[in-house]
């Protein structure tokens, strides 16, 4: 299967979302289909050997949803997107400007018509006709065209209803100046202002549309188009980013950001990564740092030379990463989108009830209704040329196709289809600049429903680098580090990393190895170059049960109170103990903060531990949690069980780095990596806190919790909208109050609900 991203064109509604979906499902060979109206594209599998991708755009085309395979190149991603957004920007605002100034002629055309304008032709039945015309010819076009394109293909959307509205107001105008004699009504002002009011309304909603993907600008902002590269003499020159490659040598200057990944060769500065990781303080660096893409250099020059380039940059990653938060759905957007889909059946039903009712049934059950005095629910004139639509209604069938008009354009399966994407993008746009990465519009949603938070230790409540303090039992402290550290030499736990940084500091070379086994959380095992025999490395109860003798005095000695808050692993050569060796780690300095946090939050909170029980109870106390909610010297395979049967009862969040961690991360229901930690660990991770802190933790379970309350408060909004208006458009209260809709007003009514609906995801906070 080939993972493919298609950016498509013509979705403007909730009912669009379903029949793009709907086409892509019944295309040969295409599985796990996910449509975005925000970001106007669309994320599926495609069956490489039995399917033709050239199969599946024409049959989206034929749908009238042009399509393109969305081809991802970061290099050229940057000036791409700013390209596309400013021609779409144009293109709309040319639309708008001209339908506004076809409403405000019709406008005018009112007050000529009413003797407030001394300009006849204004007032001009035919003038009018014309507006009308020109109305649907130019910005009312691609919407009529696309709207009876979706009907007559049985796949009808927004566009649909609005091009039956306006046309069947047009047509219904034009047979009235045409044939006086039929009777119909004549109002050739209702086209012209529902375009002008639908148009606004998607101009300012394609403007908040923007606004909530603009933490994805933000970031592509971070990317610079140029580097200062040294060539062979030396001597630096400028070139475009794109051009440059992995193993070049640039140079970047002070107020520069960095343009790839990099490592320093020369120099020593202060580096902005805030908005990479979310760290607020700049951090220092020297020769043989890891610099991220788009970090801000500071206040030195620095000599960096380049590891990786383009899409393989942490700053591609990072884009990729958030807008890949749309292709999983939280299942409360799929429900919306299946309901919307569905939505424009349901309107034209109550619009073709809504016309037989009043043609054949009103004359019945209120035969004097169109005698009576009544009112607009919104004033308008009640000039021959501007009559709001039913209020002068001269017989039953102008009542009726006046009304079913009006049920046709004030429905809006817009707002449903914007309910949830919408604040999913504000939401993951909102984490991403505090460094946190939602992996999915459901893990937002699964994060909201967490109540019970699991944390590893070390890398995790602790800074995750280890660092040697003493050695226990050891005639000869150097060999054993040399002994350890050699066989550690190939591991990525960070007690390795902790062995082979202190061998570095004592100038130790280090033994080629000749194998090697790992026991996950318990220790390792290997055989060295020089060395005669089997080595073991791991903790206490590990060696314990491999048979080594340790003697009474060792034993006093790790249980002394100054030893007990650190971890401790043991040496061997053929089951011979060569000692002890014990690290310490500090405790992270936001680690306190943020799990009190968490628990005035009214979350569970456990501590599970592969380290001894002295250690991990001393972290413990620090953290204010008691024993009975922490476990230790736990094995990976006893934390996965632990969790378990937690969510049996809970719903669990674990919260962990390491290699060790990731089949426990993978079995909650939300796994969470620390940025810091190991790739396995961020993979199998839901969520990634990408810097150092744990802060990050108590915000991003807030948002989720704020971002779901936001969804179905636009989704009752989107829904409440419908239900309410619909039944007054059908004409429900006019017998009894003489209350009508306009179809104009219809049409502004119908903008606003989905300007609602954007505006309330912009207002997360």
């Amino acid at each position: 299967m080939n993972s493919i991203q298609l950016n498509i064109k013509g979705m403007k509604c909730g009912g669009c979302v379903n029949t793009v979906e709907n086409i892509l499902k019944n295309s040969e060979g295409v599985e796990n289909v996910s449509v975005n109206l925000l970001t106007e594209s669309a994320y599926f599998e495609i069956n490489k050997t039995t399917s033709n991708i050239d199969e599946v755009l024409e049959n989206l085309k034929q749908g009238g949803f042009p399509s393109k395979v969305y081809i991802n190149d970061f290099s050229k991603k940057v000036n791409k997107v700013q390209l596309e957004k400013k021609k779409k920007w144009i293109n709309q605002w040319k639309k708008l400007n001209f339908a506004l100034l076809l409403l405000f002629f019709s406008g005018l055309g009112h007050l000529a018509e009413g003797g407030f304008l001394n300009l006849p032709i204004l007032g001009n039945l035919f003038f009018h006709a014309v507006l009308a015309t020109l109305a649907l010819l130019f910005p009312g076009r691609e919407i009529v065209i696309k709207g009876f394109k979706s009907f007559l293909n049985n796949r009808p959307d927004m566009d649909s209803l609005v091009a039956l509205g306006v046309t069947s107001a047009y047509v219904t105008s034009l047979l009235s100046l045409i044939f006086p004699s039929t009777g119909f009504p004549c109002f050739f002002n209702e086209p012209v202002m529902l375009l002008g009011f639908i148009l606004i309304g998607r101009f300012l909603e394609e403007r908040a549309k923007y606004q909530t993907g603009s933490s994805i600008g933000e970031l592509l902002d971070l990317q610079p188009e140029k580097a200062n590269i040294y060539t062979a003499e030396n001597k630096v020159k400028s070139v475009r980013v794109h051009t440059i490659k992995a193993g070049d040598e640039i140079q970047l200057l002070a107020g520069d950001r960095v343009p790839a990944d990099c490592i320093v060769i020369e120099g020593n500065s202060s580096i902005d990564v805030s908005h990479i990781t979310g760290e607020s303080k700049p951090i220092n660096v020297d020769s043989g740092e890891y610099l991220l893409n788009g970090s801000l250099n500071l206040n030195s020059t620095l000599r960096l030379k380049v590891i990786k380039v383009g899409e393989e940059t942490s700053l591609a990653k990072l884009v990729n990463l958030i807008e890949s938060v749309q292709v999983n759905k939280p299942p409360i957007q799929r429900i919306a989108d299946q309901i919307a889909g569905k939505f424009t059946y349901f309107v034209l039903f109550i619009a073709s009830s809504s016309f037989f009712f009043w043609w054949k049934g009103a004359k019945q059950l209120w035969p004097d209704l169109l005698i009576h005095d009544h009112h607009e629910l919104i004033s308008t004139s009640n000039h021959t040329l501007h009559n709001s639509l039913g209020s002068n209604a001269e017989n039953f069938l102008s009542l009726a196709i006046q009304l079913s008009i009006a049920v046709l354009v004030i429905a809006c399966p817009c707002a449903l289809g914007l309910a949830t994407p919408t604040v999913i993008t504000v939401a993951s746009g909102k984490a991403a600049k505090k460094g946190i990465l939602f992996k999915g519009g459901d893990k937002i949603e699964m994060a909201s429903k967490i109540n019970h938070i699991i944390f590893d230790k070390t890398g995790t409540l602790t800074q995750g680098k280890p660092f040697v303090i003493d050695y226990i039992n050891s005639d000869d402290y150097l060999f054993l580090l040399k002994i350890s550290a050699s066989l550690e030499s190939q591991s990525r736990h960070p007690i390795a990393s902790a062995l082979v940084k202190e061998a570095k500091k004592q100038n130790l070379s280090l033994l080629p190895i000749k194998s090697i086994l790992t026991e996950s959380g318990r220790g390792i095992s290997g055989e060295l170059e020089q060395i005669e025999g089997i080595i073991n490395i791991g903790s206490v109860e590990w060696l314990f049960s491999k048979g080594v003798i340790i003697d009474s005095q060792s034993k006093k000695t790790l249980e002394t109170e100054e030893n007990k808050s650190h971890s401790v692993i043991g040496v061997t050569i053929n089951n011979e103990l060569l000692g002890f060796i014990l690290l310490g780690d500090s405790l992270r300095e936001d680690a306190i903060s943020s799990v009190q946090k968490l628990r005035k939050d009214n979350y569970k909170i456990n501590i599970l531990s592969g380290d001894r029980k002295e250690t991990v109870v001393e972290l413990a106390k620090k953290l204010d949690i008691p024993e009975s909610e922490i476990q230790w010297n736990l094995l990976p395979e006893m934390k996965l069980k632990i969790i378990e049967n937690l969510k049996k009862t809970s719903k669990v969040a674990m919260i962990g780095d390491g290699i060790n961690d990731a089949p426990a991360l993978a079995s909650s229901n939300l796994g969470i990596a620390v940025g810091s930690g190991t790739q396995i660990a961020k993979a199998n991770a839901d969520v990634v806190l990408m810097g150092d802190q744990l802060r990050g933790l108590p915000y991003a379970l807030s948002l989720s919790k704020k971002t779901i309350r936001k969804i179905k408060q636009n989704i009752f909004w989107a829904f409440g909208y419908n239900l309410i208006a619909i039944p007054i458009a059908a004409g429900i209260l006019f017998p009894k109050y003489g209350i009508l809709l306009t179809p104009s007003i219809a049409a502004l009514l119908m903008a606003t609900s989905s300007i609602t609906v954007v505006i309330n995801a912009l207002s997360l906070d």
